[in-house]
């Protein structure tokens, strides 16, 4: 495992940097696997524009902090789920980010329409806007994002997932542009869409871990 107080660092980066990029705002939270059957996350109360190492704990998956100055958020259940179904994640990002919200609220389904964006497709939503502030709900939404990167909850938010802080972080980003692109083309008309093959192509280019490191690298930089 990656040094500790380095994922904790890595963790705060990330959500500053989604705070900063108006995916996040008062609310949201992001998690890192922390070895067997934990996870640092930030806590609930914390202040996201302003976050700091201090501001996130150690939890187990029933959500007992082990470490840390507060508790958790009360949907540390989405990611207890989703850790607990998916041994390839290492890293979990909710967001009610705005862009991809507009689309699940009027029930647009999410098209690729720009390269990056593609990464996401397809997108499944889960029918209910209710909080996953319970094993139940955490269930439904792990059953609905599958083996995927990502998924919407209709009119409440998206998650993204991934092998690292930086993937899931990434993703976040390309969707909620995606989401950003799309909304503001059906603004003139139907969107295009990319095809199936031109997915796939995007995906063997863009899919890179030096290309999302790039990509962490421009918003981190921002950061100052």
């Amino acid at each position: 495992m990656t040094d500790p107080a380095q994922l904790k660092q890595q963790l705060v980066d990330c959500i500053r940097m989604l705070e900063q990029s108006n995916i996040i705002d008062y609310n949201g939270h992001a998690s890192v696997r922390a070895g067997e059957g934990r996870m640092f996350i930030n806590i609930g109360s914390c202040q996201r524009s302003k976050l700091t190492v201090a501001d996130i704990c150690t939890i187990d998956m029933d959500g007992k902090v082990i470490e840390g100055n507060g508790k958790p958020p009360l949907e540390f259940h989405l990611h207890a789920g989703i850790y607990k179904a998916r041994p390839d994640v290492q890293a979990v990002v909710h967001a009610h980010a705005k862009w991809s919200t507009f689309l699940s609220m009027v029930g647009q389904p999410y098209q690729p329409v720009y390269a990056q964006g593609s990464l996401v497709h397809p997108m499944p939503v889960l029918d209910s806007p209710n909080s996953i502030n319970n094993p139940v709900m955490a269930g439904r939404l792990a059953d609905k994002l599958g083996l995927g990167p990502a998924a919407m909850m209709k009119s409440h938010g998206a998650v993204t997932v991934g092998k690292d802080i930086v993937e899931a972080f990434v993703l976040a980003n390309y969707m909620e542009e995606n989401a950003y692109r799309q909304y503001m083309a059906l603004q003139i008309g139907k969107p295009y869409s990319f095809s199936e093959q031109e997915i796939e192509l995007c995906r063997e280019k863009l899919w890179n871990e030096a290309l999302f490191k790039r990509t962490w690298d421009h918003f981190r930089g921002k950061l100052g």
